[in-house]
């Protein structure tokens, strides 16, 4: 049966943690991709801050090849990562034992990666090689998917259904909108920028699910 796992690593175990120690208040995100033997995802989200040359703020890794800045509104910036393949990390592992990546979130508290497997053994490969390789990881949950998930909730982590939900009912996606980021923001007690980043995360993950289902079935 397929089986969700969440992994925590901690935050300078990873190639990108190297921008805490120059930002320590960010967010950075993972942009969601099934990983392959030959496509580790290159897209990332650096939220919470603003600076005229977030590159630097990366310092050198051996696991980041390089980094380039794609796009920016106010403090949200979107990179794309050339990693070092012969660096073994989370990722890499993710896409030897190709187990698709759901979420990816770091702050300098922790990384968190959610995953899914076909069955539990997938995810016990993955924990397997992390450990062969030294790679700190922790496991703080794993459930299977039950018949009674819908494939729009299989794809939403519980934060980003809360979001969408709540952002549908109080007619965030009507013409005009009905209720701003910063008030959905505060009745979810957290910040807007947070707000944005899980609707967009939820979009993206129910859009890649229903477009892989059209094309299945074209």
């Amino acid at each position: 049966m397929a089986t969700e796992a969440t992994f925590t690593v901690p935050p300078d175990q990873f190639p990108l943690g190297t921008v805490f120690s120059q930002l320590p208040t960010v967010t950075v995100e993972l942009e969601r991709l099934i990983p392959a033997q030959d496509v580790v995802i290159p897209y990332f989200w650096v939220r919470g801050t603003e600076v005229d040359d977030i590159e630097s703020a990366f310092t050198e890794h051996p696991g980041v090849q390089g980094i380039r800045l794609v796009d920016s509104v106010e403090d949200e910036y979107l990179l794309r990562v050339e990693w070092g393949l012969d660096y073994d990390d989370v990722l890499t592992i993710l896409a030897e034992t190709e187990v698709p990546l759901i979420e990816a979130t770091g702050t300098h508290k922790q990384w968190t990666f959610e995953v899914r497997g076909d069955d539990r053994s997938d995810v016990a490969d993955f924990q397997r090689r992390c450990r062969e390789l030294d790679i700190p990881i922790t496991l703080t949950e794993l459930h299977a998917l039950t018949p009674v998930e819908t494939e729009t909730e299989a794809v939403l982590t519980d934060t980003q259904q809360e979001a969408l939900v709540l952002a549908y009912e109080r007619g965030y996606f009507e013409s005009p909108r009905e209720v701003t980021l910063e008030a959905l923001g505060e009745e979810l007690g957290i910040s807007q920028q947070a707000v944005g980043s899980r609707l967009r995360g939820g979009i993206n993950n129910v859009l890649g699910s229903t477009l892989s289902a059209l094309t299945a079935h074209s």
